[in-house]
């Protein structure tokens, strides 16, 4: 059973992702809250410092607190797939496979799994869902000694990170984004339910092990209505590079 911190927890969540506070605007008081939820004020306290750990909400001490994310927004100060995330918003995330067959690397391959040329590598195109509803297309890349565990994963796996995870041991440690914005084009189009030339968030990965042997490279759209990003930084630690569009 929960602590009753947790619960609160939880539920501040669920109001966020409500949008009952939107970003930008106070959380509460810690007396208002304690009254609201029939709590001592120090139980609200271990709760809002749950969420300021997670980034929802601002720390500044003595004054009231400011939301500073939503839920739909998928931040990048962590390493999270996108099943993950998905539970982390109490949604259900679904994925299917439309694609997948072996190809000779290119030379975009070779530098991003630093492969030799003409290796063999396993492409990927997965059509991913949140509570059913198409919301991403991966393209991914795998490398060829990781393919074959990718291979054996049903088409219908809502978290290919988990199950490589569970069967092989496998920990997704690194990874490096870059983002940018494209048209849908056709395939696109047709497989996310969007006009052609609709904008979507593209966010180029690559993913390593602890041991920095590079796992996939993937090319991934994202609806723009349905996701957006962010990156929580300070001037003490700054996760967000620029760099021009190329």
């Amino acid at each position: 059973m929960a602590a009753r911190h947790e619960e609160i927890a939880e539920e501040l969540r669920r109001a966020i992702d409500r949008e009952e506070y939107t970003v930008g605007s106070l959380l509460p008081t810690e007396t208002d809250l304690a009254a609201h939820y029939g709590v001592a004020r120090g139980t609200v306290r271990q709760a809002v410092a749950t969420l300021t750990a997670e980034g929802l909400i601002g720390s500044r001490q003595g004054a009231r607190r400011v939301i500073l994310a939503g839920r739909r927004s998928q931040s990048f100060a962590e390493l999270r797939s996108f099943a993950q995330w998905a539970r982390a918003m109490g949604r259900a995330a679904t994925g299917r496979v439309v694609a997948s067959e072996y190809r000779p690397a290119t030379s975009e391959d070779c530098v991003r799994l630093q492969l030799e040329a003409g290796t063999r590598v396993l492409h990927v195109l997965r059509v991913r869902g949140l509570d059913g509803q198409p919301v991403l297309l991966e393209r991914t890349v795998y490398a060829a000694w990781i393919a074959p565990a990718v291979e054996r994963i049903e088409p219908e796996c809502p978290s290919v990170t988990q199950r490589l995870f569970e069967d092989e041991g496998l920990v997704f440690a690194y990874g490096e984004h870059v983002i940018d914005a494209v048209a849908a084009g056709a395939q696109d189009a047709e497989l996310l339910g969007v006009r052609r030339t609709s904008p979507l968030l593209r966010v180029r990965r690559v993913t390593t092990t602890r041991e920095g042997r590079p796992v996939e490279w993937s090319d991934d759209r994202y609806r723009s209505d349905a996701v957006s990003f962010s990156v929580h930084n300070s001037i003490g630690n700054n996760a967000l590079a620029r760099k021009p569009a190329g």
